[in-house]
């Protein structure tokens, strides 16, 4: 039984999981838009919106206290494989964006189906701000 085991496999290793999930989080904020199957979106999505979740906290904190910034900038930064460029373009483009935004910072749109397996394909992309 799968009780309380989150998240999906996606027919890989751990490790091989862990770079493919890690390499699509980077494209979904590089590009704000991917397409991709509805598997690896699903899986990737409710990390999408936590790093987006602590850029903002780390803007809200920095007002206070700059070290606060730093410590928040290094957690997202952790998960981006320490890309500083990316990490400058959450903080300082997509969160802001969604300062008064509760939540929900992804949408999913169906696409098609892949040809060679018919797989179902979607647009996975940053709501607009």
């Amino acid at each position: 039984m799968r009780h309380q085991k989150a998240g999906k496999k996606l027919s890989r290793s751990k490790d091989a999981r862990r770079l493919l999930r890690r390499n699509l989080l980077k494209q979904l904020f590089e590009h704000e838009r991917i397409r991709t199957t509805k598997a690896k979106a699903q899986a990737i999505r409710g990390e999408a919106e936590r790093i987006i979740t602590l850029a903002k906290k780390g803007n809200a904190a920095a007002e206070e206290n700059q070290a606060a910034l730093v410590h928040y900038q290094r957690l997202v930064a952790a998960r981006l494989d320490n890309d500083r460029r990316l990490v400058h373009k959450i903080f300082h483009e997509i969160a802001p964006r969604y300062a008064d935004r509760p939540g929900g910072y992804t949408r999913i749109y169906r696409w098609k189906f892949r040809q060679g397996d018919a797989a179902e394909m979607v647009i996975l992309e940053l709501v607009e701000g």
